[in-house]
């Protein structure tokens, strides 16, 4: 089953409409109220992820569920400048890591923000290879979940490659993260100028 598609844009208001889909999508399939508010809870981190996406384009929000797999959907298209040509979004700070890209969700929206901007057009070295460095460890092949999408960064990859590194950085926000914990995967897939958010969940 397929939700309606709501319209979003960096208005904050249009927001509204993603949480009123989960909660229909919700009440239709008969959800449990834990499963339910997890489903709430990760449409609210993907919601933390939208407001800087949404500088260059607007976009569309749906779920679709299969039985108990739900998956939500964000879909992005560029269509404004560069959201690069913003010094507040690369903010390098004098550590010269990005300040922008602690926690697994700003994470996830960097890589989002990385392709919409064709794979980091920024001049800064140390943005470049920070978003490099966790978009490698996440990259997989983009068929095994969708044919549409020319390149794919999955949580799930990203997750293995931190495995080996459990007393690291970044295995300490995997475990403090709330959609590291709740969701399946992420998948975040890009084709031309359209960036696709997925997140997955299956409800026991």
């Amino acid at each position: 089953m397929k939700t309606d598609v709501c319209t979003i844009s960096s208005d904050k208001a249009t927001f509204n409409a993603i949480f009123a889909e989960v909660e229909k999508s919700a009440e239709y399939n008969k959800l449990p109220k834990k499963p339910a508010l997890q489903l709430r809870l990760l449409a609210e981190e993907l919601v933390g992820m939208l407001p800087e996406l949404l500088e260059v384009g607007d976009g569309k929000f749906w779920i679709e569920n299969d039985g108990n797999d739900f998956e939500l959907h964000a879909e992005i298209k560029a269509e404004r400048l560069s959201m690069y040509d913003k010094e507040e979004i690369i903010a390098i700070s004098k550590s010269g890591k990005n300040a922008a890209s602690k926690g697994i969700v700003n994470k996830i929206r960097l890589i989002a923000e990385g392709m919409l901007d064709g794979y980091l057009e920024a001049t800064d070295i140390a943005a470049k290879s920070e978003y490099y460095d966790f978009y490698n460890m996440g990259a997989c092949i983009s068929n095994m979940y969708d044919d549409r999408w020319l390149h794919a960064w999955s949580l799930n990859s990203y997750k293995q490659s931190a495995d080996g590194n459990k007393d690291d950085e970044k295995w300490d926000e995997l475990e403090k993260s709330i959609i590291a914990n709740l969701a399946d995967d992420v998948i975040v897939g890009v084709i031309g100028k359209k960036v696709d958010i997925v997140i997955k969940k299956k409800f026991a």
